[in-house]
């Protein structure tokens, strides 16, 4: 019986040639400026055996930025930069998706414009360090958004996926709601203690993320638009109990809206089945580290009705062929941890592929 994981399917329109997708990782090799660099494009090109990509988190505006080097999509230059990555992807016969991510909270004033406050749903300091250009500091308490500036962040989503698909030559945007980043912290409860419609009930809470991704919809169209959701995911020291209630309110929300898909990590099984059930559309599985990256492991993932893409990181990262070395059942270069965040291209555009170790 042919595998599943190397079967066409059709996303959005656009034909994908395999059901493998490459995760978002960060990699913190873009400029000071966020401006992705000539590394980046050599990296996504590599990657282009991939169903879809999916880019690293990249921010929709300076304030969303949350670790140094990250590559921004809300100026001129950067959108220019990224037309390069994609160019390069669609001569090697790829498809690629931005990921918007706004860190919010997870932040830290040495990355944000002139010094200021990381921003967020409440003023709720994170437990721990963050990552800055001087090495690891304290988290501080981030300011929490006025209602307004609530609003006019989810314009700021709906013009930086403009910015990448109309300059930046993207097939489509993914809205980041996961891993304890801005859109997380409104659906948690241990990060929202609003009082204003953004907050208190689950349907509340859910409103930001709802309401960035139905910007974003109408900006480039609903069927270029995914989203990353991660029930139960403690990452970023996010606290949430009510999470049946809230992924319920979500998927409820954004199903009218028909998007590309819902790209899940998973997560405990009940939720992760209740969002597979309540969603008509395709639905994207990330098990993380539950599975080894194998064609049985993958192809029981898409068999089983669990999900219709498989989306992979670190197997990506340290295989550019990932898809041909998985059809072939060759063995996978182990991912350096080391040079995992920033550095040089050694662990970034040098792991070989199988033609170059024959």
């Amino acid at each position: 019986m042919p595998s599943p994981l190397f079967s066409p399917y059709t996303l959005g329109g656009v034909q994908l040639p395999n059901r493998l997708v490459m995760a978002p990782m960060t990699r913190n090799r873009a400029g000071a400026d966020g401006v992705p660099t000539d590394s980046m494009t050599t990296y996504y090109a590599q990657r282009a055996g991939a169903g879809l990509i999916v880019t690293e988190g990249t921010q929709p505006s300076a304030a969303g930025q949350g670790y140094p080097n990250t590559p921004g999509i809300h100026t001129a230059e950067q959108a220019v930069a990224w037309r390069r990555v994609t160019d390069a992807v669609h001569e090697q016969g790829g498809r690629i998706y931005l990921q918007l991510m706004h860190a919010g909270r997870i932040s830290h004033p040495s990355l944000q414009p002139d010094g200021a406050l990381p921003v967020a749903p409440s003023a709720v300091r994170p437990a721990g360090q963050v990552v800055t250009t001087e090495g690891l500091q304290d988290f501080v308490e981030p300011r929490a958004l006025t209602t307004d500036e609530v609003e006019a962040v989810v314009q700021e989503f709906a013009a930086a996926a403009t910015l990448a698909v109309d300059q930046g030559g993207f097939d489509g945007v993914e809205v980041h709601g996961a891993n304890g980043y801005l859109p997380h912290q409104f659906l948690a409860e241990g990060t929202n203690q609003r009082t204003d419609r953004y907050g208190g009930s689950a349907e509340n809470r859910a409103r930001f993320l709802v309401e960035a991704t139905t910007a974003v919809a109408e900006a480039v169209g609903a069927e270029r638009v995914g989203v990353r959701l991660s029930p139960a995911n403690s990452f970023n020291d996010i606290v949430e109990h009510e999470t049946e209630d809230v992924y319920a309110a979500v998927v409820a929300r954004l199903q009218p809206l028909e998007l590309a898909y819902l790209h899940v990590v998973e997560g405990p099984p009940g939720v992760t089945e209740q969002i597979r059930a309540a969603w008509s559309g395709t639905v994207v599985v990330n098990p993380a580290f539950s599975l080894a990256t194998t064609p049985d492991n993958l192809d029981a993932l898409l068999a089983d009705g669990r999900a219709d893409l498989a989306a992979v990181g670190r197997a990506f990262l340290a295989n550019p062929d990932l898809v041909a070395r998985l059809e072939v059942g060759a063995d996978l270069n182990a991912a350096d941890e080391n040079s995992f965040y920033g550095g040089t291209d050694t662990g970034y555009i040098d792991y070989p592929t199988l033609d170059q170790v024959a």
